[in-house]
């Protein structure tokens, strides 16, 4: 009778919830940088797993003081940046280590500005309009993967958004809304092909923050039409990639926020619900709710001759 036989197929360790603040000084102006990193290691081997054996841990209080002290030594001039900066370290100061994984995000802080306009030298405000996250893979012997993106960044507008000619069947309850409430929260996430000098981390995500607006508002004064949240999405991403040449693919999810129209038809006796009076009541609905993701790559360059 065959013995039955098991094997580790995958394993991974790390420190998760690593909160750190680092503040640097040119002459009199202050910057800082707030993140929460994991780091999650790989080993060649699964001895402490099998055997008790901890000899090659490393520790993941260690990799915490990793954390801080690398920080200390060479700042942190963006998530992407310092993510690099920790993976190659874990790779290269321990030849058992096969993977690192690192995971940043970042809390949002911005400048005071005083009465005269000018943005302060060492005073900031927490603007949590959305959340920055990063993310760098590196396997030993390999390029490391870099990624980057968005969370939590809640948008709403209240017209220049249909959603008509869906599929009619006996299953059917929705009706055509050629003009409603538009509102979402997204999520994206990037990663870059190649890695170039001509890449600023801090710039790309600008970018990417920016076109997600700037898709979703369009000008101040006339607004865009969306004819889906699949439609705006797919713009959003390909905006995306033409404007951030190192970007490889890009996901984004945007689920649906509902905003319904409170049903005034049930209080005949308050005259004058049915028109316009102040403005348009909406109960919000967050579950159910729909769900739309997709992935935007580039394809293939082919030439004409």
């Amino acid at each position: 009778m065959a013995k039955e036989s098991f094997k580790i197929i995958e394993s991974a360790y790390g420190k998760a919830g690593v909160k750190i603040l680092h503040v640097s000084q040119q002459g009199s102006v202050h910057t800082i940088r707030e993140l929460e990193v994991e780091t999650s290691l790989t080993l060649n081997n699964h001895k402490d797993y099998e055997r008790g054996d901890n000899s090659d841990i490393i520790a993941t209080d260690t990799q915490k003081n990793t954390v801080y002290i690398l920080a200390k030594q060479y700042g942190i001039s963006s998530p992407e940046e310092f993510g690099l900066i920790l993976a190659n370290h874990f790779i290269s100061k321990y030849p058992w280590v096969v993977k690192a994984k690192v995971t940043l995000s970042a809390h949002p802080w911005q400048r005071v500005t005083d009465t005269a306009g000018r943005p302060h030298n060492h005073a900031f405000v927490s603007t949590p309009l959305s959340v920055r996250v990063a993310s760098v893979l590196l396997i030993r012997g390999q390029m490391p993967v870099v990624s980057a993106g968005i969370r939590n960044l809640r948008v709403l507008k209240t017209t220049q958004s249909a959603f008509v000619n869906f599929v009619s069947d006996e299953y059917r309850s929705l009706p055509d809304f050629k003009d409603r409430l538009f509102s979402t929260i997204v999520t994206a996430d990037w990663t870059y092909g190649k890695i170039n000098q001509e890449l600023d981390f801090d710039s790309a995500f600008s970018t990417a923050h920016a076109s997600v607006l700037e898709v979703f508002a369009g000008p101040a004064d006339k607004g865009i039409f969306s004819p889906s949240v699949q439609n705006s999405q797919f713009l959003t991403q390909k905006m995306i990639l033409e404007k951030i040449p190192q970007v490889e693919k890009i996901s984004i999810s945007m689920p649906n926020v509902h905003y319904f129209g409170f049903d005034l038809s049930k209080f005949p006796r308050i005259p004058g619900l049915e028109g316009k009076c102040s403005g348009d009541v909406y109960l919000p609905v967050d579950k159910p709710s729909g769900q739309i993701t997709s992935t935007l790559a580039r394809g293939m360059i082919t030439s004409k001759l």
